[in-house]
């Protein structure tokens, strides 16, 4: 699996491409904001021969979704998500004007992911892990057979996600992070939301919220 990243808006949100070995490829976070960064994802997609079939999202904090709308009219495919971060979604727009940016209201899901769920894309198949905390519908999403795991907001390379927002509880990150992220192998790939990757066992390790 080829595993592609373009960094959108201006907070800098992680937007991932995943392709197999036919070029049939997955959207993690579609974080375009505006026409112009959408072209740069849209381009980067024809460029690179790739099929979209899937549209993910880690969960529905503003700057994870603001290409969701372009990405559906373009290509007719809708997002899947926690159906607990309805409440994100729906705010969007208002949360926006709280950062002095603009954004259409998102788009209705095409359907709601649980955990454990397995969401398969030509050969490539992710497994959908509900990991609570820096907002109440957070998904990471683990590909066992290529050892990653991409982990929104809830785990970054030497930090956890913000949890004052609304529906950020803690404990509740602290629970996720140790019970569905901790528990994978230590070589597993750890693709964030934000900033750089890391690995599962640097983050046991390093990481000052756990050590």
């Amino acid at each position: 699996m080829e595993i592609y990243r373009l960094v959108f808006s201006p907070i800098d949100v992680n937007t991932y491409i995943l392709a197999d070995s036919d070029n049939i490829c997955a959207v993690i976070d579609c974080g375009c904001y505006g026409d112009e960064e959408f072209k740069i994802l849209s381009d980067f997609i024809s460029d690179k021969n790739l099929d979209p079939r899937l549209l993910l999202n880690t969960h529905c904090h503003l700057d994870h979704i603001f290409g969701n709308g372009r990405f559906l009219e373009k290509y007719g495919i809708g997002t899947l998500c926690h159906a607990e971060d309805e409440m994100n979604r729906k705010s969007a727009v208002m949360q926006a004007k709280f950062f002095g940016l603009t954004m259409e209201t998102p788009p209705v899901p095409a359907g709601f992911l649980e955990d454990g769920q397995i969401i398969p894309f030509g050969s490539v198949s992710l497994k959908a892990l509900h990991v609570p905390g820096h907002s109440p519908g957070s998904l990471a999403f683990h590909c066992e057979k290529e050892g990653v795991v991409f982990t929104g907001d809830a785990l970054f390379a030497g930090s956890i996600g913000r949890t004052d927002l609304p529906g950020g509880k803690h404990a509740s990150l602290i629970k996720s992070i140790t019970e569905k992220l901790f528990t994978l192998p230590e070589e597993t790939t750890v693709y964030p939301g934000h900033y750089g990757s890391s690995t599962i066992g640097e983050e046991i390790k390093t990481n000052p919220y756990f050590v």
